[in-house]
C-alpha cells in the first residue's frame, strides 16, 4: 500500500525532478504561526515538510535550531499541538508531512498512540534521530501499524554493513546527513558527498533525500544534481530568527524557499541535461 511519501516520490520521478524538503520546527517563532508557514512552504514548491517536535535537549542540532526549539518550547509548543496543526492543515493539503524529533517526546506520549493519534492527524511518517535502528522496533511496529513510514539516517562515516542494515529496514525514503556533526548553516560540503550518495543510491531503489548542512540556493542546486531530495532547516529557521516582526516571518519564509525550490528544480534540470 502506498501513502502520500511514496506517491510523491513516484511524481517526482515521472517529471524527473528532485524534491524541496524543508524543515520548520513547530511552534517557531509561536505555536499560531506554524500552520501559516506551513502553507507558505506548501505555496513555495515544497515536496514535503518536515515538521519538528521541539526538545529541551536536542543533541544532533546546532546553535540555529537549539533556538528554535527554545523559543517554541517557550511559547508553549507541546507534541499535541504539532499534530493538531497537522491535522488542520491536512483539511487544505496533501503534501506529504514527517514528523522529526528525538525519542524523549515519542516516549513520554507512548508510541502506540502516537502512531495512531499522528495517523489520524495525517502525518506521513516519523524520523527519530536518536533512536538507532537496533532500538527502534516498537516505533517501527507502531508506525507500520497505522501506516506510517520510519525514516532511517545514513552518513558519510556509515561501514557498507551498517548502510545494507539500515536499508534492510528502510521506509519511505533515506535521509543522507551531508556532513558529520549537528545540523547547521555551512560555507561548505563534504567533499566526496555526491558519491558517497551515488553509492548509497547503488544499495537500495528507495530515494535518497540529503540534508543537515545545506543553506544556499548554490548548495541546493548542486545536490539536487545526485539527490532524490533537498532537505533544509537550519536556513530556514535562521530566516525565521532575523525577522524582527514575527507576521513577517511568514513571507520572508516562503520568499527564501522559494529560492531553493527554483534552485532544486533547476539542479535536476542540469544534471539530466548532461547526461544526454
Amino acid at each position: 500500500m502506498t501513502n502520500r511519501i511514496d506517491r510523491k516520490f513516484v511524481e517526482l520521478r515521472a517529471r524527473g525532478e528532485s524534491g524541496f524538503v524543508p524543515f520548520l520546527t513547530f511552534g517557531d517563532p509561536e505555536p499560531g504561526l506554524t500552520l501559516s508557514l506551513m502553507e507558505a512552504l506548501e505555496r513555495s514548491g515544497a515536496s514535503l515538510i518536515e515538521l519538528g517536535v521541539p526538545f529541551s535537549d536536542p543533541m544532533a542540532d546546532g546553535p540555529i535550531l537549539q533556538r528554535a526549539a527554545g523559543r517554541a518550547l517557550a511559547g508553549g509548543a507541546t507534541l499535541r499541538g504539532c499534530l493538531d496543526v497537522v491535522a488542520e492543515f491536512r483539511r487544505r493539503s496533501q503534501l506529504p508531512v514527517i514528523l522529526f524529533g528525538y525519542y524523549n517526546p515519542i516516549f513520554r506520549y507512548g508510541v502506540e498512540r502516537l502512531s495512531r493519534d499522528a495517523n489520524a492527524a495525517g502525518v506521513d511518517g516519523f524520523l527519530c534521530v536518536d533512536l538507532p535502528p537496533e532500538e527502534s522496533g516498537d516505533l517501527e511496529r507502531a508506525a507500520r501499524t497505522h501506516g506510517l513510514d520510519l525514516i532511517y539516517l545514513l552518513a558519510p562515516t556509515s561501514t557498507l554493513d551498517r548502510m545494507r542494515k539500515v536499508l534492510s529496514r528502510a521506509r519511505g525514503f533515506v535521509y543522507f546527513v551531508s556532513v558529520t556533526g549537528v545540523t547547521g548553516v555551512r560555507a561548505g560540503l563534504t567533499e566526496n558527498l555526491e558519491s558517497l550518495v551515488r553509492s548509497v543510491k547503488r544499495l537500495t531503489p528507495l530515494p535518497v533525500g540529503v540534508g543537515f548542512g545545506i543553506s544556499t540556493p548554490e548548495q541546493a542546486r548542486y545536490v539536487a544534481t545526485f539527490a532524490d531530495a533537498v532537505i533544509v532547516g537550519s536556513a530556514i529557521a535562521r530566516v525565521i530568527e532575523q525577522c524582527a516582526d514575527r507576521a513577517g516571518s511568514v513571507q520572508a519564509v516562503e520568499g527564501f524557499a522559494s529560492s531553493l525550490a527554483r534552485s532544486v528544480r533547476r539542479g535536476r534540470a542540469r544534471d539530466e541535461e548532461e547526461r544526454r
